[in-house]
């Protein structure tokens, strides 16, 4: 098969979808491997090593042309629309829950798209994992920073000081997401609350910070009293392949102090804060009430040598399996593959994507 490793597009995204050891191990597979002039120079990786690792160095419009299979990081953005076409494999990030345009796009073009963020195995999220852990990590961190009287936040050192009470962290979610925010926010000795519909992700935080982060159950009363104090307050709720529910209304956001900080780390699934807008590198902060939001929807782009690398060990064995046993072939014989699949022959095939859109679900042919 060939596969096409194209560069990075959207702003201040300097992640790549295979490092040069990656490419090397697709083509010891016997698979041709395309990457475009430039694509790894953002995480550290030069064209020269690609071609070490006998990958082929071509243009966007070479790339696209001559792949079966595009793999990406980021999902399609405007410009790479017209270089789509129909019977092309997509797996990639996609996040189409918010985003009909793309979703209708590839269903006009009958791509198969598979998403990385969907991808289920064991009741886990392998893919989107690695990313949730960075981007769980870097949100306290963030969130810290923009506290800072000069960034407009509240002049809170969230550590605190010797008789000065540290920072109180609010987390909306107790997944990936919100169990590494935890680690950090806590391993900076933060007031550290986390909200989480079931009880059972709250049970494993007790276990992990015996004592010394505070659980509750996630309901609009609890969320509104917790939030009034909030110095941070992180969003990291998710529904694979789903719009993200607003857990946040406007009217909370009215009630929080001036110069807090709210990070929304599912804004890239709708975010689940009212007021959050999906924002850049580049620009990532805004402010609404007197409250800073910062809603960058690529986070771990942020570290782009850390998080390529992650990104790679997770979904090279699902690249390989595509590319050995041809895409048609492996998202009927690899269940965790077939969760991955939002479009398949001009159908949406991803019940979640299917309810968000109001677009009936469609089938695979052949399905058991």
């Amino acid at each position: 098969m060939t596969i096409g490793v194209p560069k990075e597009i959207k702003k201040e995204e300097y992640r790549v979808a295979l490092t040069p050891s990656g490419a090397r191990e697709l083509k010891r597979s016997g698979h041709t491997v395309l990457v475009e002039t430039g694509a790894g120079r953002g995480s550290g990786f030069s064209d020269e090593e690609y071609l070490d690792a006998d990958a082929d160095i071509v243009d966007r419009e070479v790339l696209f042309e001559k792949s079966e299979l595009i793999v990406k990081v980021k999902e399609p953005l405007p410009p790479e629309y017209d270089l789509l076409r129909e019977g092309q494999a997509l797996f990639t990030f996609l996040h189409l829950a918010p985003n009909r345009e793309l979703t209708e796009l590839l269903l006009r073009r009958r791509v198969t798209a598979l998403g990385y963020e969907t991808l289920q195995k064991d009741g886990t999220l392998p893919l989107l994992s690695p990313m949730s852990e960075i981007a769980g990590r870097m949100a306290p961190l963030l969130g810290s920073y923009y506290l800072q009287r000069f960034r407009g936040g509240r002049g809170v050192l969230s550590t605190g000081a010797t008789g000065v009470r540290p920072a109180k962290a609010l987390i909306l979610g107790a997944g990936v997401v919100g169990m590494n925010a935890a680690r950090i926010s806590h391993g900076l000795r933060m007031d550290t609350v986390v909200v989480n519909r079931g009880l059972e992700r709250l049970q494993r935080i007790d276990w992990t910070f015996p004592g010394t982060v505070k659980t509750l159950p996630l309901t609009a009363e609890v969320t509104a009293d917790e939030i009034r104090d909030a110095d941070i307050v992180v969003g990291a709720v998710l529904i694979p392949g789903g719009r993200t529910p607003v857990l946040v209304t406007e009217e909370m956001v009215k009630t929080m102090r001036e110069g807090s900080v709210i990070i929304d780390v599912s804004v890239d699934q709708g975010g689940c804060v009212e007021t959050s807008r999906p924002t850049t590198h580049d620009d990532p902060v805004y402010e609404v009430h007197g409250v800073i939001h910062y809603a960058v929807a690529n986070m771990p782009g942020a570290y782009p040598r850390t998080s390529t690398l992650a990104l790679t060990n997770a979904t090279l064995p699902y690249i390989r399996t595509l590319a050995d046993r041809g895409v048609e072939r492996a998202v009927r014989e690899d269940e965790a593959l077939r969760t991955a699949l939002n479009t398949y022959r001009g159908e949406v095939v991803h019940r979640a994507l299917s309810e968000a859109m109001g677009i009936a679900l469609g089938g695979i042919e052949g399905d058991a």
